[in-house]
């Protein structure tokens, strides 16, 4: 096993080229610039609640030559102004450890995900404010599916659902 790896991950979780994806969480793009890579012909909405975070993930990707990626100022506990059901695909890594309200961020995914939409949640394993289980059932409440389970390295755990 490895330390988190989203390229790897992306890889495992069949991410097509013309790809609808919102990144909450974004930081500086560890997932959104691979994200976007991968989905060349789709456009990959990276959220953040901290304008320094959009800023190097914008610089970033101008870089790296990545320009499928949309930068959105936003506290996806509160909400987004993202369009309801139409994404094909939520990720969601480290920040439900995080949130005050995991719930509201699993219900923000669930309202912008069209019909049967993946939600990639990773996040860090053995820490006090979450654990797998407690969050895999309130994303089963908030009307997910297990679609598989994902080796996410040695600090992690990952799960793809599907919207029902």
């Amino acid at each position: 096993m490895s330390f988190l790896n989203p390229t790897r991950i992306i890889d495992e979780i069949s991410v097509s080229k013309s790809m609808k994806i919102a990144d909450f969480g974004c930081d500086s793009g560890g997932w959104s610039i691979p994200l976007a890579k991968k989905s060349e012909d789709g456009t990959v909405y990276a959220v953040d609640v901290m304008n320094e975070a959009l800023s190097a993930l914008k610089s970033k990707a101008e870089t790296e030559k990545v320009y499928n990626i949309r930068t959105l100022l936003a506290d996806v506990e509160k909400g987004t102004n993202l369009p309801a059901g139409s994404f094909d695909l939520v990720v969601i890594s480290n920040i439900l450890f995080q949130a005050e309200d995991k719930e509201a961020v699993i219900n923000e995914a669930h309202r912008v995900l069209r019909q049967s939409g993946k939600m990639l949640v990773v996040d860090w394993s053995n820490t006090e404010s979450v654990s797998e289980s407690e969050v895999d059932q309130k994303i089963k409440e908030n009307g997910f599916q297990v679609v598989k389970k994902i080796d996410a390295g040695v600090s992690h755990f990952g799960v793809l659902y599907e919207k029902k």
